[in-house]
């Protein structure tokens, strides 16, 4: 126990890169201002890949459809500031609780499966979803997306077309999660995460219920995909069906491939090369540029099997 303790406390400490890399995620602001409204969107899908990775990269539960949880978040907070309440903050949680819900009651039928038949359970979630917020026309506005949503200032800051408001907005709400995330995995929690990964039916043995601990990660990256889905509504007043869609669910696991499953940083990473680069081949090629995606990936995955951050910890250990 006391060695576990300590490698815990071990883990928990900040590390130089740490800290050089979150106030790096203010130079937006100086460097690049006419992009702020690509960076808040970059934050947006940092924390949604965050939240995967929670489940996919810790957990071992593969997810084809965690856009259900993202999509819930975003089309609860649009109808409370169409029909409700407008405030951002207030939004943020409704949505929260509203994905964690539906998460949670997924997750009790997702924990009983494993690998292929895991997969597919989880694509066919989130399709349903997607197929009821579309037969749902006169709730969410079906293929036309919800229109009328009103945002109030974010305490007393207004979202500009500049996107200053939006970039610190999420960037605010990726770091206070990021914080929980941080905290989950460097837990007795956390550690049985990778053990119920690792080998899922010996953990009971140690005292580690593993459908349970399985339920409880689930629902926390529901949330945490949901809070994403509500900063998404909050930044654009926009929410459409492609919130819920297959494509988003799949660039989602693009972006954690790329940065690294059960790497903490690297849907972070992740996110940040996968949007720049789209952002860039599309620039360059609006018909053809998931081509250039599509070889980027290849590219990754032949030479950095384990995502970008798992290649750099790998040539670090050589180096040592």
């Amino acid at each position: 126990m006391a060695s576990a303790n300590g490698y815990l406390r071990e883990k928990i400490r900040w590390r130089a890169l740490e800290l050089v890399f979150w106030p790096a995620t203010l130079l937006p602001f100086v460097v690049t201002p006419d992009y702020l409204s690509l960076a808040s969107q970059i934050a947006i899908t940092a924390l949604f890949a965050l939240s995967l990775d929670l489940i996919l990269g810790y957990a071992g539960i593969v997810s084809l459809g965690h856009a259900a949880y993202f999509g819930t978040g975003a089309y609860t907070a649009g109808l409370l500031a169409k029909h409700y309440w407008s405030e951002p903050l207030a939004g943020l949680l409704v949505a929260g609780v509203a994905a964690g819900l539906v998460g949670y009651a997924t997750s009790h039928i997702i924990v009983r499966f494993r690998h292929l038949a895991l997969i597919m359970l989880t694509l066919g979630i989130g399709l349903l979803l997607a197929e009821a917020a579309n037969s749902a026309s006169w709730l969410t506005g079906g293929a036309d997306g919800l229109q009328g949503i009103r945002m109030s200032p974010l305490l007393d800051f207004k979202f500009d077309l500049y996107g200053k408001t939006a970039y610190a907005y999420s960037l605010a709400v990726l770091f206070l999660c990021f914080l929980l995330a941080r905290r989950v995995i460097h837990s007795p929690f956390g550690l049985a995460l990778r053990g119920i990964r690792e080998n899922a039916a010996r953990m009971p043995a140690i005292g580690a219920p593993s459908r349970a601990h399985l339920r409880k990660a689930y629902t926390i990256a529901a949330v945490m995909a949901g809070i994403a889905g509500a900063l998404l509504t909050h930044t654009t007043s926009t929410v459409s069906l492609e919130t819920l869609s297959f494509e988003r669910s799949a660039d989602v696991l693009v972006i954690l491939i790329l940065g690294g499953a059960g790497r903490l940083y690297g849907g972070i990473v992740g996110a940040i090369i996968y949007m720049v680069a789209r952002d860039q081949f599309s620039g360059m090629n609006p018909q053809y540029w998931y081509f250039w995606i599509g070889l980027l990936l290849i590219t990754v995955v032949m030479l950095l099997p384990n995502g970008i951050l798992g290649g750099l910890g790998a040539l670090y250990k050589k180096s040592q």
